[in-house]
């Protein structure tokens, strides 16, 4: 059974302190983007607040684990709200990048396929990031 938190639970479930501020940047990340997003794409969003604390706040949810960041290779650094399991854990993901419009789209249902490392390697953070083109621009 899955029961949804409200979005200010989910902010002191992770152990931080809810400002107006805060609450804002994360209902629109956890509500507002269906996929990856950049900073750019929250500014976008939210025009009324700085630059600056739209990273600060990006950077406390994602080391609160409620977002986790994407290297996807096209220069901005992306954003994913965590879906979390009942360890309390970020549960991985695939992510298709499309190398014609920049888009990194998340694949919540795929979990990221296990991989033997060499004895010894304790791995912290698995990325898996397939890349090609989306169905849109190849309609193009």
């Amino acid at each position: 059974m899955h029961i949804e938190i409200t979005d200010e639970q989910a902010l002191l479930n992770a152990g931080l302190r809810i400002t107006a501020v805060r609450l804002m940047i994360w209902r629109q990340v956890r509500h507002g983007f269906k996929d990856a997003f950049s900073l750019a794409d929250l500014e976008a969003a939210l025009p009324t607040v700085d630059r600056s604390t739209l990273f600060r706040t990006l950077t406390l949810l994602t080391e609160a684990h409620l977002l986790h960041d994407i290297d996807d290779g096209s220069g901005a650094q992306k954003y994913c709200v965590c879906h979390i399991d009942d360890t309390r854990h970020c549960h991985g993901h695939v992510h298709l990048t499309c190398r014609r419009c920049h888009r990194t789209f998340c694949l919540t249902n795929v979990e990221i396929p296990t991989v033997a490392l060499p004895a010894g390697f304790v791995p912290d953070e698995t990325e898996y990031v397939v890349k090609g083109v989306c169905a849109a621009c190849q309609k193009k």
